[in-house]
């Protein structure tokens, strides 16, 4: 399992284990659930339903259609459907442009499966718009410039994703492959 693909594996919702965020959804209803369903991980065909429900049955406030997208986007995803996945990405950043976590989870399924797109734009752009994750988007843009053999840049990411989420393990795992060097 690559390190991207580990971000997934984490719990989206708790703060103490961050990894891509969902969005929150006012009100009842299917996408409530869907949302739910986001933060839970269940990519199951009900949570699934209760998604696409939410966008093609309830009126939605442009804001929880976004939100809705963004989730659902997180459920195809962990369904490692990456195509789908940016489909409702690109579909929230239709609505706005200035969704910082629909950038950070663009971010995360570029990093993950599309090598010719360059995801720090995108990470930058979810940081710019204060995404609600900011450790992980530290922690994704770490892990894309130790590929890229920016060591240093890579480093400064991870401590700094690590001073956000100091109960995030995975910050610390990474930087325990590091050694400092003292001039």
């Amino acid at each position: 399992m690559s390190k991207i693909a580990a971000i997934a594996a984490l719990a989206i919702g708790s703060a103490t284990t961050a990894a891509y965020g969902s969005v929150t959804v006012v009100g009842g209803g299917f996408a409530q659930s869907c949302f739910l369903a986001a933060d839970a991980q269940d990519s199951s065909l009900h949570a699934m339903n209760d998604c696409d429900r939410a966008l093609s049955e309830e009126l939605l406030e442009p804001r929880d259609r976004v939100a809705t997208h963004v989730n659902r986007g997180i459920l195809h995803f962990v369904k490692a459907e990456p195509a789908a996945a940016n489909a409702d990405f690109d579909r929230a950043l239709q609505l706005d442009p200035n969704e910082p976590d629909a950038w950070l989870n663009k971010a995360i399924v570029t990093a993950q499966y599309l090598e010719s797109v360059d995801p720090l734009p995108m990470i930058q752009k979810a940081l710019e718009l204060k995404t609600r994750r900011p450790a992980v988007a530290y922690f994704i843009r770490g892990i894309v410039q130790e590929k890229r053999g920016n060591l240093r840049a890579a480093y400064d990411d991870f401590r700094r994703a690590q001073s956000l989420e100091p109960k995030w393990d995975k910050p610390r795992i990474e930087l325990s492959r590091y050694f400092v060097r003292k001039p």
